[in-house]
């Protein structure tokens, strides 16, 4: 049980914090009384449901600020599923002459923020002229009330002097624009972190206000525009558009079979063999992990993970030689290998490709990417465990275990495709 949790279940026992949600169906704690067990800064940040301690997930509750040092907690739906978009990504590129917007820089939202902007990203996207970075950082709330649904019903909340903290804002001939930007990929996001600076700048503005949500990872943007259909209510919120912008690789199916033919397999680590299927979001868990090591906790509380989510993916970036388990005064943390940081220091090309070679170092990867290749279609579950069986993985015994690690198989193997950038 992580500390966040230990810490909320004392604060609901202490203050009989569910038994006045049944009552009343909210209730309202303050930051002196969270600090009486840790830091409030540290236990009522969660930016995505999966973040939320194990009590407010089990009784379906979530938490949001109404004044500088008060929380309220009910059941409120506090938190947006982002929507899946199958279009093609943008290809762009950066400008030759910005030498300082090379991958290895690239390391906050502030950065990603502004390659965007220098690429010609925001422009396109935001359909509007002559952009100029203007207010971002921390700032108070205003005086606001709006609508939110909760499990029992609507319920109405005011704000008063909250703390906001806007990661970008851009003001063209017709519209203001303001962005919440993330590093970390994931499922979903807190709707409070687009409402309430809408809500601040909407009162103070003549022109429209646009809330964005800009994900970058791995030399992709992906770009949400959001619009409140109804400004007073939190759950109005609808997708206008959405679109994908990725630094040109000029990466060739080419390149990959010349990787398919050369790169010779190595045996089997002693370790596992990872189910996590998701390529892009062990690459991103990199990416975080190249600002500083990491321990367990830091990265399940501040990142899209679950615990058990936490070690999937570090144990799949071990297995690829990527990522290390330390242990330092008596906590285990991770950090990128050697090996890790020379990969994550390339441009965006020889790092895919890089990648690549640690994926095709075992057979099990380059017998099915061969056969893809060969066939046209991915080969079925079936096929995938059948040759798995065959590449001498370390601790995957039972059929449903198989069945289960065939699924990275296929999603690394389809990553390896994706990558591929045909003109």
């Amino acid at each position: 049980m992580g500390l966040n949790d230990q810490a909320w279940e004392r604060l609901f026992e202490k203050y009989r914090i569910l038994e006045e949600v049944d009552r009343s169906g909210r209730f309202m704690i303050s930051a002196s009384q969270i600090k009486e067990f840790r830091e409030p800064r540290l236990m009522t940040k969660f930016d995505h449901k999966v973040n939320l301690p194990d009590l407010f997930r089990d009784n379906r509750l979530s938490i949001l600020p109404v004044t500088r040092g008060d929380y309220l907690i009910s059941s409120f739906s506090a938190y947006q599923d982002f929507e899946e978009h199958a279009a093609s990504p943008v290809k762009i590129s950066i400008p030759p002459h910005l030498q300082s917007l090379l991958p290895e820089f690239l390391v906050s939202e502030a950065i990603a923020l502004n390659c965007a902007l220098a690429c010609g990203v925001l422009g396109d996207f935001l359909e509007d002229g002559d952009l100029a970075p203007t207010v971002s950082g921390q700032m108070g709330s205003g005086e606001f009330a709006f609508d939110i649904n909760t499990a029992a019903g609507t319920q109405r909340v005011a704000v008063s002097s909250s703390q906001i903290e806007i990661d970008g804002a851009y003001e063209g001939s017709r519209y203001l624009s303001l962005f919440e930007a993330k590093r970390d990929l994931s499922d979903d996001f807190l709707i409070r972190q687009l409402y309430y600076p809408f809500r601040l700048w909407s009162q103070r503005m003549v022109k429209p206000v646009k809330s964005v949500f800009l994900v970058f990872s791995d030399g992709t943007f992906h770009l949400y525009q959001y619009s409140f259909e109804n400004p007073r209510n939190y759950n109005s919120l609808r997708l206008v558009k959405q679109k994908n912008y990725v630094i040109s690789t000029k990466l060739s199916l080419g390149d990959v079979e010349s990787l398919l033919r050369t790169v010779p397999p190595e045996p089997e680590p002693e370790l596992s063999f990872p189910q996590a299927d998701r390529m892009s979001r062990i690459v991103n868990l990199m990416e975080l992990l190249s600002g500083r090591p990491m321990t367990r906790q830091e990265i399940t509380s501040r990142y899209a993970f679950d615990e058990r989510q936490t070690n999937y993916y570090t144990d799949a970036g071990r297995y690829l030689g990527c990522v290390e388990k330390r242990t330092g005064g008596g906590v285990v943390f991770f950090q990128l290998s050697p090996r890790g940081r020379r990969i994550m220091a390339l441009e965006y090309r020889e790092r895919h490709l890089a990648i690549i070679t640690q994926i095709l170092k075992h057979r099990i990867f380059q017998e099915v990417l061969r056969l893809r290749l060969q066939s046209g279609e991915m080969p079925g579950k079936g096929a995938v465990v059948r040759m798995m069986r065959g590449a001498g993985l370390r601790r995957v015994e039972a059929d449903s275990t198989y069945l289960r690690r065939s699924s990275t198989v296929i999603g690394w193997v389809n990553w390896i495709l994706g990558c591929v950038q045909e003109p």
